[in-house]
């Protein structure tokens, strides 16, 4: 099996380290918008480096993996589809629904297999979540919190490409909130604050927000991101019901303190990132790929289930820009299957 990797920044380079190190990957040719780069990564993991992305398609791989810029993702998975290969795609597939549904219109069209990067399904205290909600544990589900904080703003380049908080950072706090609780985000009420570092107010953007979600069963969830989290990177998902409540993302590198005499000390070692916090869950969710390709596991997450999640993302954008609910049914979606 030859897998072409496209984009060796640092998310790129790491599922490239992954994918050199899996017995079943095979061989491995890299590329980027930069060769000289991916000729660097190329040779300290004994793969091999393209030219130009052009060679990816033009060389002969089995499959793609996207992991370069995110306006590039949608002209590269139309490409990998059209051409019959196997793609997996980092989130998101574009930074808005339009070019997304378009995108997914093609890989329906072409019968192409598309995995989305949405690496938390493969998070071990996520996956327990959803088994405790699922079976029944902790009872009728009344009230989830979510909440993802990044430590430190990203270089302002960034943002202009990125999506904006809710797109880029809260979707995955959306896609979990389906996937743990199996049921559906039917309206939205979100706010944003752009008081932070002036490079947010520049994009267009907030650097945090608060989301009020009404799932189909009633159940309330709250959804808050900041990109200025100094004590550290912290991700975590309360889930209280009726007879138990859990969190997932709790633990002694959490970085909050309690102001309890008797509570928990700080931890001494806070997560400093998402690659430190889930890199096991990135490996996991290549595996899963390499798997699928080789017939021996279904899609974990597949265009679809990854546009839900931008859905609800797109409604908090409106929302918080127009100051009002938003329902869901007010998007466009895909037909049903």
């Amino acid at each position: 099996m030859r897998i072409g990797l496209i984009g060796t920044g640092r998310i790129g380079s790491f599922h490239a380290a992954v994918l050199a190190r899996h017995p079943e990957a095979g061989s491995l040719l890299l590329a980027d918008a930069d060769p000289a780069r991916a000729a660097r990564l190329a040779d300290r993991l004994g793969a091999t480096a393209a030219p130009s992305v052009e060679q990816v398609f033009s060389w002969g791989v089995d499959a793609v993996v996207v992991a370069c810029a995110t306006d590039a993702h949608a002209e590269l998975v139309v490409r990998a589809v059209r051409g019959g290969l196997p793609v997996f795609c980092e989130k998101p597939l574009a930074t808005d629904l339009g070019r997304t549904l378009a995108v997914l219109r093609e890989v329906t069209a072409t019968g192409g297999l598309l995995q989305v990067g949405f690496m938390r399904r493969f998070d071990a205290g996520y996956g327990k979540a959803r088994e405790l909600v699922r079976s029944g544990a902790l009872g009728r589900l009344h009230t989830v919190r979510t909440a993802t904080s990044d430590p430190a703003p990203p270089a302002p380049g960034y943002l202009a490409g990125s999506g904006g908080l809710y797109r880029d950072c809260l979707v995955h706090d959306f896609d979990m909130v389906r996937w743990v609780t199996g049921h559906e985000v039917t309206e939205v009420y979100a706010a944003g604050s752009d008081a932070g570092p002036p490079q947010f107010r520049e994009a267009g953007d907030v650097d945090t927000a608060a989301a009020l979600l009404t799932l189909d069963d009633g159940t309330l969830v709250t959804s808050t991101g900041t990109r200025c989290n100094g004590a550290g990177y912290d991700v975590r998902m309360e889930l209280a019901g009726e007879r138990d409540q859990v969190s997932a993302g709790l633990d002694d590198r959490t970085p909050i303190a309690s102001t309890e005499p008797q509570g928990p000390p700080a931890a001494t070692k806070p997560w400093t990132g998402f690659l430190e916090r889930f890199g096991p869950a990135y490996e996991a969710e290549l595996d899963a790929f390499v798997r699928m390709l080789r017939g021996e596991g279904e899609n974990p997450c597949d265009g679809r289930e990854a546009l839900a999640a931008l859905r609800v993302a797109e409604a908090c954008e409106l929302s918080r820009r127009e100051g009002r609910r938003v329902r869901l049914e007010e998007l466009p979606d895909l037909p049903d299957r």
